[in-house]
C-alpha cells in the first residue's frame, strides 16, 4: 500500500519542480524528501522524476501520477480540515502573501490586533512583487489589486483603493506644475514596470465622468509601488500613488496632489484563497477580520 505522505511529497516536488523548494514548503529535510521519492519510485517500479542540473522534470509516469494524485491529496486535506474544523478554534500557521507596499503600510498595522485576537494562529507573511501561485507555494491568503484573471480560487472583494497623481514640491519648483493632462508628457514620470515595454497610458476622469488619456514613457520604471512612492517623494518626477502610501505626505506637504479636478482609476482590493481551504478556521477568521477592517476604512 502506497504511503499517502509520499504522494503528498511527490505532488509538492512535481508542482515546484524542485526538491529543495518542496522541502522548504513542507518543512522537511531535503534528505527526507529524496528518500520518500526514491521509495515511491521503488514501490511503483518506475521512475517518476528526471533530475537535471537546473530543475526536476516529470517523466511520462510522473505526469500520469501527478494528474491523479493532486486531487487525491487535496481531497484528503479537505477531509482532514473538515473534521478538524468541527468545534475547532483558529490555530496553526497562516501563510499570507501580498505586495511590499500593502504589507509595510497596511498589514503591519493590522496584524498585531489579529494575532492578539487569535493567539493560537501564527502568521507567515511573504512580501513579494510577484503574484504567487497559491497552491504551488502553499499560500493560504493572498491580496490582489486590480482586475483578477480567471482562476479556480475564491476571491472576496474588500473595496477599492484610491490613487492620486503626485509630485514633490522640490520637483515642481524645478519643472513647474502641469496645468492639464496633456502637459504630463513634458514631465518625468515614475511608473510600474509594464508587460509591454516602457510606454504606458495614464487615464484620468473628472467630476462629469469625462475621461482624458496621456501616453507617457517613464523616466524610471520599477516593479514595486512602495518604491514609486519613495521616488516621487524624493523629487524624481510625477507618479500615480495609492492613497494609503501618500496620504500622510500630502497632509504634511511633502507631496502635492496634481490636477485635483481629475482622478486616477481606483484599484479593486481582493483577498484570495484556495477554494478547498476557504472554511479552514484560521483562513475564515482572517478573511472576516480583513472584511471588518475594510468596512471601518482601516485598510487604506
Amino acid at each position: 500500500m502506497l504511503d499517502l505522505n509520499s504522494l503528498q511529497v511527490f505532488e509538492k516536488v512535481a508542482a515546484l519542480r524542485s526538491f529543495s523548494a518542496a522541502a522548504r514548503a513542507l518543512d522537511l529535510p531535503k534528505s527526507n524528501v529524496s528518500r520518500m521519492i526514491a521509495q515511491l519510485e521503488s514501490e511503483l517500479g518506475t521512475r517518476l522524476l528526471q533530475r537535471t542540473t537546473r530543475e526536476v522534470a516529470l517523466t511520462e509516469s510522473g505526469m500520469a501520477l501527478r494528474e491523479r494524485c493532486t486531487d487525491i491529496v487535496a481531497r484528503v486535506h479537505e477531509t482532514i480540515d473538515h473534521v478538524s474544523r468541527l468545534g475547532a478554534t483558529p490555530r496553526g500557521v497562516l501563510r499570507v502573501s501580498t505586495s511590499f507596499s500593502f504589507g509595510v503600510n497596511v498589514l503591519s498595522d493590522l496584524l498585531p490586533q489579529f494575532v492578539e485576537s487569535y493567539p493560537e494562529v501564527d502568521v507567515l507573511l511573504e512580501l513579494t512583487s510577484q503574484a504567487r501561485d497559491l497552491v504551488a507555494h502553499g499560500v493560504d491568503i493572498a491580496f490582489r489589486f486590480g482586475p483578477l484573471p480567471d482562476s479556480e480560487f475564491v476571491g472576496s472583494r474588500l473595496g477599492t483603493m484610491r490613487r492620486h497623481l503626485c509630485a514633490a514640491p522640490a520637483y515642481l519648483q524645478r519643472h513647474g506644475e502641469p496645468l492639464n493632462v496633456a502637459q504630463l508628457r513634458e514631465h518625468a514620470a515614475v511608473e510600474l514596470t509594464g508587460p509591454k515595454g516602457r510606454a504606458r497610458t495614464w487615464t484620468f476622469t473628472d467630476a462629469q465622468q469625462c475621461s482624458e488619456q496621456v501616453d507617457i514613457v517613464p523616466r524610471i520604471s520599477v516593479n514595486d509601488a512602495l518604491t514609486i512612492h519613495r521616488l516621487v517623494r524624493n523629487g524624481v518626477g510625477v507618479g500615480v500613488v495609492s492613497e494609503h502610501l501618500c496620504a500622510v505626505d500630502l497632509a504634511g506637504g511633502r507631496l502635492v496632489r496634481l490636477l485635483p479636478d481629475w482622478t486616477s482609476p481606483s484599484l479593486d482590493v481582493t483577498v484570495l484563497y484556495p477554494s478547498k481551504r476557504e472554511l479552514a478556521p484560521a483562513v475564515r477568521a482572517f478573511v472576516e477580520f480583513t472584511r471588518h477592517a475594510a468596512a471601518l476604512r482601516r485598510l487604506w
